[in-house]
């Protein structure tokens, strides 16, 4: 099969080229598999027994990817598994990278504060460098924009897991996909993947980055805190914060309940007042008593909780 497009990624090195001594299938790649390495250089893969068509090195000084090219764009390369009498894997026009960094939480956990990569939090430099490539791929070579499935966060993605696709599904699919999808392969790489992010950076797309505090009200400056501190906790220490988040949901709600009693009689304190009886401000006074009652109840079940 004849190979069209430019077949070098640009700006990619070719130190590592191992073409010249496996050779590869021309083909048409219409997919993309992405891999981790599970490390933080770039491996030997065997002398190139087992290398992909790319890998990306973070470069964390100057934030941004190094990439490294082994095999042609529509060479087939060798990082996946290809048992005998299935579906073709490495051959079934399929493009490979491979992301130095890693999938696995406890990887992550234990490299700690070393500089790489962990697939769940991509920063955001890595993450373009990442959809430049697949708008390339895209824009060369026909790749499609699209991921029909769902990247399952590692080790639960090992093995025969519910994203592995059948003989079918693989032989039909096109645009991009994880190691955790091939059939005929276990590996769970690259874990939780932020697949919808890159493909959306992409296509130029807005990712809705999150709110910056001061675009919140105070509800959500609080949840959010919370949540922030909370996944620091568990990164740092393996265990979880106490539920504020639920805390102040059932607080504001609470809160928004009394505010909208006080109102409603307020009102009603003011047609009193209109069809005489009490002194106006006799009623008034007697509102206010009532509001801050309820405010010191309030009080009390914070405190309480």
């Amino acid at each position: 099969m004849a190979k069209s497009g430019p077949q070098r990624y640009p700006g990619a090195s070719t130190a590592y080229w191992h073409q010249s001594r496996y050779g590869g299938d021309a083909m048409e790649s219409n997919v993309v598999v992405w891999h981790t390495t599970e490390g933080t250089s770039v491996p030997s893969y065997g002398g190139g027994a087992s290398a992909p068509n790319f890998t990306a090195l973070p470069d964390f000084t100057n934030e941004r990817l190094v990439w490294y090219q082994h095999f042609d764009f529509d060479v087939s390369s060798r990082a996946l598994v290809n048992k005998a009498g299935g579906v073709a894997t490495n051959t079934l026009n399929v493009v490979q990278v491979e992301i130095v960094g890693t999938c696995d939480p406890a990887t992550h956990r234990k490299w700690g504060s070393r500089a790489h990569l962990y697939t769940p939090e991509l920063p955001d430099w890595a993450i373009r460098d990442l959809a430049t490539f697949a708008k390339w791929a895209h824009e060369q070579h026909g790749v499609p924009l699209t991921s029909g499935v769902t990247f399952k966060a590692y080790p639960s993605s090992y093995g025969n897991s519910s994203v592995r696709m059948s003989n079918a599904a693989w032989s039909n699919y096109r645009g991009h996909c994880g190691h955790q999808h091939v059939p005929e392969n276990d590996h769970g790489d690259p874990g939780l993947l932020p697949m919808a992010a890159i493909l959306a950076r992409a296509a130029g797309k807005p990712t809705n980055p999150p709110k910056q505090e001061d675009d919140m009200d105070a509800l959500d400056v609080l949840t959010y805190r919370n949540k922030t501190a909370d996944e620091k906790s568990v990164k740092e220490t393996g265990h979880r914060i106490p539920d504020f988040y639920g805390y102040v949901v059932q607080t504001h709600g609470l809160v928004r309940t009394l505010t909208a009693q006080v109102g409603a009689l307020t009102a009603t304190v003011g047609k009193l007042a209109e069809g005489g009886g009490l002194d106006a401000a006799e009623i008034k006074a007697a509102a206010e008593a009532g509001a801050q009652a309820a405010l010191a109840q309030l009080g009390d079940a914070l405190k309480e909780g």
